[in-house]
């Protein structure tokens, strides 16, 4: 929630930083370039360390660290100091990302994710949808300083809470062996996640970040199919639930952000509204948004991920169709509100997927997994509404949009469906009379031992 109230109020103060710090329009853009790049490279690694050491002392040290950045941020001399600092903001923004999935991972049981998954979404539609009339009221009233000193406080509470407290069913670092870190391939991955992003931020330009993507991605797959002990180990990469997942959550975020892109322009520029009146214009989105998360979890038990994560994705598309062709309040109005009641709950059931599929052992590099795709997915979304407006009109981006998000139907036949009902009989005699009896079914062999530790199949929600 700190992190996504963050960059969303950001976004409102970047004019009044660079009018302050007498910024180009190019160092302005670093800003939130450097903190991207930082955080894309290292959420899968800042996962693993939170397998390896703890997800709730991963969660402290982001949590802390990132309210120490923005202290920084908040006092920093020129804009030269802003970008490095919002890059080392970027760094602890990684580790503490993916530790708030592996926390809840790890504290809860599978049958019971829907909902924590569902406040979790909730609460970052919440922050999302504020930030920009925070932003706003603070970079107006005292200037652009007072953005970055919002986060201190409560990033420095959430540390500590997360350093003192004791969850119940949760410790604080693994007390199974040691897992191996893969330093080499670590580096590849962030080395070629960086890259993509900053190739992606800079289209239509092409730079020398591009070819370096490649070659690093290349070259990581070839350490991963070497490695003893991989960076991103096949229960997780291996499962084609998760993958759909994964690639679900790329689409629908660039659905999601390159439509806001685009929406900018059409609402100024084409239709002469003010900044404000747009904000207002599009708080449906929000509202729909938080609403669709508990309504997911829901729908979750009942359709399973499957017809969720299809019928969201219906929704979605048709909230885009109905931006592109809108002209007045109501069809804006009604357009958003089909976006963020579709995107909500893509994001619920689809994380739910990537989260209750992995192990618990590697519930940290599932949870870098989810958000590299909520960050790549944005930009790439972006960077194409940049692109496609240039080649055609502002309303251009969100048909293209509402296309690419139908594309991704075909890829929910992966997810997992809803279970089938147990059939009606006499009950089956237990697996092993002298040893007392057994309820664990056929799937249950060979899973995972302790609490919470049973890692689902595909078939299962």
């Amino acid at each position: 929630m700190v992190v996504a109230l963050d960059g969303t109020v950001l976004t409102v103060a970047q004019p009044t930083l660079r009018r302050d710090l007498h910024a180009s329009l190019v160092q302005v853009q670093w800003t939130s370039t450097g903190y991207l790049v930082a955080v894309a490279g290292l959420l899968v690694f800042a996962g693993r360390l939170g397998d390896r050491y703890g997800h709730r002392r991963a969660f402290a040290l982001g949590m802390l660290g990132f309210g120490a950045a923005s202290a920084g941020i908040a006092l920093a001399p020129d804009v030269g100091w802003v970008i490095g600092l919002r890059v080392v903001q970027g760094v602890f923004g990684a580790l503490l990302q993916p530790a708030t999935l592996g926390m809840l991972r790890a504290a809860y049981p599978p049958e019971r994710l829907r909902m924590p998954i569902a406040v979790r979404t909730a609460s970052i539609g919440v922050a999302a949808a504020a930030g920009p009339v925070v932003g706003g009221a603070l970079a107006t009233q005292f200037g652009w300083r007072a953005v970055f000193l919002l986060n201190i406080a409560p990033a420095l509470l959430f540390g500590l809470l997360a350093l003192t407290s004791r969850a119940h069913g949760m410790a604080s670092a693994p007390t199974r062996p040691p897992l191996p870190l893969d330093v080499p391939g670590a580096l590849l991955l962030a080395v070629a996640l960086a890259c993509l992003v900053h190739t992606l931020v800079t289209l239509p330009d092409m730079t020398w970040s591009a070819p370096v993507a490649l070659f690093a991605g290349a070259a990581f797959v070839r350490h991963e199919r070497r490695a003893a002990a991989p960076l991103l180990p096949p229960g997780v990469t291996g499962s084609r639930a998760v993958a759909a997942a994964l690639g679900v959550l790329v689409l629908a975020s660039a659905a999601l952000n390159g439509a806001l892109f685009a929406c900018v322009y059409v609402l100024q520029d084409g239709l002469g509204l003010s900044p404000l009146s747009s904000a207002l214009l599009s708080l449906p989105l929000a509202v729909l948004l938080v609403a669709a998360a508990p309504a997911s979890a829901v729908l979750l038990r009942r359709a399973g991920a499957r017809g969720t994560v299809a019928g969201a994705t219906v929704v979605l598309a048709a909230g885009l169709l109905v931006l592109a062709r809108a002209s007045g309040t109501v069809a804006f109005c009604i357009g958003f509100a089909l976006v963020g009641a579709g995107f909500g709950a893509v994001m619920v059931a689809a994380t739910h997927v990537v989260v209750r599929q992995a192990p618990v052992e590697s519930a940290g590099v599932a949870g870098g997994l989810q958000q590299t795709a909520m960050n790549v997915g944005p930009v790439l979304g972006v960077a194409s509404a940049t692109v496609l407006t240039a080649l055609g009109t502002a309303r251009t981006p969100l048909f293209v949009l509402a296309f690419a998000a139908a594309a991704a139907l075909p890829v929910c036949r992966a997810l997992p469906s809803r279970p089938r009902p147990a059939p009606s009989g006499p009950p089956a005699p237990p697996a092993d009379s002298t040893a007392g009896g057994s309820d664990a079914t056929h799937t249950d062999h060979g899973a995972e031992r302790g609490p919470y530790r049973r890692s689902l199949r595909d078939h299962e929600v």
